[in-house]
Formats: structure tokens, C-alpha cells, sequence
């Protein structure tokens, strides 16, 4: 539990990427609201991605970008500071692309915030794929918000568990809650269609397998109890023909829904596998991706 204490102690700051649209607004205001209950700085970003650039843009657009993007970082820092003026908070212009920008800042700044989509029409794909990719090579905490910034508040922290090893990812979101003053809802959800055709097909063998999941989230409840006494933990297991739809439904009952990121190569990325990409994209509240560390890896299909 060494681990454990110390992350504990140490939750880390909030880096925010803006791109002048609402949604990333909204994320900026978010991001401050988490940076104040962590008591923590605020790292405001803005990539204007013309480092590589610079050999076919005239000075005169390159100019043109920085001065609007010092404009939106003074802009977005003012309503920040309006409504969190106890809040440090600071801004960056950064030449490099948007990904490899916030990655880099996340390293120093710990947990990072994007919004689920950037501006409209086709750069609403493109900005939106640049969070996508955010969240799919991280290395640290990636929370891409969703819902809207006056979503009344549930009072649940949500966190996904598949087996023993979303511990760390239980107690990230127990310490979530705590920030909130709300309950931690621990939920884990088994696809018997995942067995389909395989050996597994005795009636004996799916209650063995129902069972496992509910003693890997028994173990991961038990630990957190521990861990976080005053915290009210539920835990629930349920089983279905789609893991994401699920968790999808449940996460429009939470102010956050926290996963462990699984650095499976074969799905969409390091960090996404089927169900997280799915949750990045359909869920009601903000998702709070945790990477796992390569001796945290289990079988993969989240």
C-alpha cells in the first residue's frame, strides 16, 4: 500500500487545452473547478500547431495565429479567474501540435482536460480526434468532459472495475469522491457474449465466471473500505450483452465516471481499448481516464 499512500498525498495539478470553441470553454471551466477542489494550479494551453508549418505559412498567418491564440489564453484565464479568483492559474503558447503539446505539459502538470469536440463542421472532427488521440497515448490522467457545463450534479463518483487490478483506478476515483464530498459507486459489468462459442458453455462454468468478476470487485471494494473509511462505497455487479451500454446508462447518474486505461496496442490505441473509446464518446459525464502500467495489465477488452 506504499503506492498507494503516496499517490494519495499527491493528486497532482490540472492542464487544460483550449481551441477557442465552446466545448473547450466549457472544459477550461470545468478543469478550474477541479484545480480548485484539488487546491492546485491551473495550466491553461493553446497549440497552435505551426511548428512544423513554418516552411509554408507566410509570417503573416503565423503572426496572425499567435496573436489570436494570446488572445483566447488571456481571454479563457480572465473567466477562470471571475468565477475561481483563489486559483493560480497560468497559460502557455505553444507552437507545437495540439497532442504531442499537452502530453509534454502533462508530464509536468499531472492530469489533463480536453473537450469531447472541437469547432464546428469538419475541425469538430479533426479537434475531436486530437482528444481521442490525447487520451489514447496518455501517460498520465486524461478526463475529457461531457455534458453540459450547467449539468446539475449527482453526488456519484463512477468508477468501472474489471478485476483486481482497477485498484489503482478505485482508489483514484475514491479520492474524486472525496474531493466531492460524494459517494464512490463501484461497478463492474460481465458480457457472457464474450464466451460465446468458446468452451465455456456449461451453465457451471458462467457462474464461475459471474463470480469471479463479483469476487475481483469484492476484493477492490474491500480495499478501497479500508482505505477510505468516512467514504460511502457501493458496489455492484451486472451482467449484460454490452459492457459499454451499461456503463453508458450508469454514468447519467454520476458527476464522474474514472476507468483504468488499457495499453493494449491492438485496439485504438496504448491507452483506449473497445468499451473506453466507447465511453469517450457516448457517456453523459466527464470520464476520467487512468493509464495502466504495464504490470498492471490483465486481459483487455475495456
Amino acid at each position: 500500500m506504499e503506492g498507494a499512500t503516496q499517490k494519495r498525498s499527491d493528486f497532482g495539478s490540472v492542464v487544460v487545452g483550449v481551441d477557442g470553441s465552446e466545448t473547450a470553454r466549457t472544459a477550461a471551466l470545468w478543469a478550474a473547478a477541479e484545480a480548485a477542489r484539488r487546491n492546485s494550479p491551473l495550466h491553461i494551453l493553446y497549440a497552435a500547431d505551426t511548428a512544423d508549418r513554418i516552411f509554408y505559412l507566410s509570417a503573416e498567418i503565423i503572426e496572425r495565429v499567435h496573436v489570436a491564440g494570446r488572445d483566447l489564453l488571456e481571454v479563457t484565464a480572465a473567466a477562470v479567474s471571475e468565477r475561481f479568483p483563489a486559483l493560480h492559474v497560468t497559460t502557455e503558447y505553444s507552437r507545437r501540435d495540439p497532442v504531442s503539446g499537452l502530453h509534454r505539459v502533462a508530464a509536468r502538470h499531472g492530469t489533463t482536460v480536453v473537450g469531447h469536440r472541437g469547432l464546428g463542421g469538419f475541425e469538430s472532427l479533426m479537434l475531436g480526434s486530437v482528444g481521442l488521440r490525447v487520451a489514447a497515448g496518455a501517460t498520465t490522467p486524461v478526463i475529457v468532459v461531457r455534458g453540459g457545463e450547467e449539468r446539475a450534479e449527482n453526488g456519484v463518483v463512477l468508477a468501472a472495475v474489471r478485476d483486481e487490478y482497477d485498484l489503482v483506478c478505485a482508489q483514484h476515483a475514491a479520492r474524486e469522491a472525496e474531493l466531492r464530498k460524494a459517494t464512490l459507486r463501484l461497478l463492474t459489468v460481465w458480457n457472457i457474449l464474450q464466451y460465446a462459442g468458446s468452451v465455456v458453455t456449461m451453465l457451471d462454468d458462467v457462474d464461475e465466471f459471474a463470480g469471479r468478476h463479483v469476487r475481483s470487485l469484492e476484493s477492490v471494494a474491500g480495499r478501497v473500505r479500508e482505505e477510505f473509511p468516512a467514504l460511502p462505497v457501493n458496489a455492484d455487479a451486472e451482467k449484460s450483452v454490452s459492457v459499454a451500454s451499461v456503463l453508458v446508462e450508469a454514468s447519467s447518474h454520476a458527476d464522474l465516471l474514472v476507468m483504468g486505461g488499457r495499453r493494449s496496442p491492438g485496439y485504438f490505441g496504448p491507452t483506449l481499448g473497445r468499451v473506453t473509446h466507447s465511453l469517450l464518446h457516448h457517456a453523459h459525464c466527464p470520464v476520467e481516464l487512468i493509464p495502466r502500467h504495464d504490470e498492471e495489465q490483465g486481459s483487455d477488452a475495456s
